[in-house]
């Protein structure tokens, strides 16, 4: 129908007769739907399944990651207590994601695993702070302060050096001059914000310098996920020493071991760079013996 409006589509009242009845008259008015009102609906498609499935699987690659470390850092929380859990594994993913960042300046991947790195860092920081605080806050006596800036509290007096030592040393000195013995066992947590602010300068610097450096762009590449392969390392030693995984959430370990899968099998079918797929096998081999060590010390519980 042509009118004021162009082509209108007209919708009536439509009736039916239903099996055995009488004909029914549907309640639909009359009204007038302009054609040009339609038009900007017109090239909407519902996206297809492979698309939607695509869609999620890049949702679970950037906030997947950060799932597993929920369960522990509720239990630290709960019970006041960080010793089962190694602060290494932050500071193995802190490296790992920060190279990864890096690593993209040079070789671009995809997107989503980009903003997992960056989500990491952060989810790091905050688990560090929390086992930090809990071990400062559950010291009976106090302990010598170690801080990353400096190495004066080996010293008397609340861990300040002399005047006159204060006075001798140069600012550079005090900067890089700490105890190589307490690396990431720092008081303070201001301290690790130091190193990963340190590191992250220096490795962005040189990756600046590098940017059109093949070997070196690949090397950090390699770096980043060989570091994050070994994410379970740390646990897998401490574990060992202790000979115990009381203080491990094993709800954490599982969620790594079906995380890994899930993302081995990602960088597989997105063709990203062999160095993804291949340390994520090596990633997968980890949290597997660190569950057959639940199995071998079961008689010393851990919490779930």
């Amino acid at each position: 129908i042509e009118g004021k409006w162009g082509n209108v589509t007209r919708l009536t009242r439509q009736s039916f007769t239903p099996s055995g009845g009488t004909p029914l008259t549907m309640p639909t008015p009359d009204y007038m739907i302009p054609a040009v009102l339609l038009e900007p609906f017109s090239g909407i498609t519902m996206p297809s399944l492979t698309e939607f499935i695509s869609i999620v699987c890049q949702g679970a690659m950037i906030f997947g990651g950060v799932f597993p470390f929920i369960p522990q850092y509720l239990d630290i929380k709960k019970s006041g207590n960080a010793d089962g859990f190694s602060t290494f594994v932050c500071l193995n993913l802190l490296v790992a994601n920060i190279l990864r960042i890096m690593f993209w300046f040079g070789r671009h991947f995809e997107l989503p695993l980009l903003a997992q790195s960056i989500i990491m860092v952060f989810t790091m920081l905050a688990l560090t702070e929390i086992c930090v605080r809990v071990k400062h806050r559950s010291e009976i006596l106090a302990s010598k302060e170690h801080k990353f800036t400096d190495s004066y509290s080996a010293h008397p007096n609340n861990g300040e050096a002399p005047p006159r030592l204060n006075r001798s040393v140069s600012p550079v000195r005090k900067f890089f001059d700490f105890d190589r013995a307490y690396f990431w066992k720092w008081t303070y947590f201001t301290s690790y914000l130091q190193f990963t602010a340190v590191f992250t300068v220096v490795v962005g610097l040189m990756t600046w310098l590098f940017l059109d450096n093949m070997y070196y762009v690949e090397t950090i590449g390699f770096l980043a996920v060989f570091a994050e392969a070994m994410l379970g390392a740390p646990q897998f030693y401490r574990n060992f020493v202790n000979k115990s995984t009381h203080g491990m959430s094993k709800k954490m370990v599982g969620m790594w071991t079906c995380g890994d899968c899930f993302k081995t099998g990602y960088f597989i079918v997105r063709q990203a760079p062999a160095q993804f797929w291949i340390c994520g096998m090596l990633q997968v081999g980890i949290d597997i013996s660190i569950f057959l060590q639940v199995y071998c010390y079961r008689n010393k519980a851990a919490i779930s």
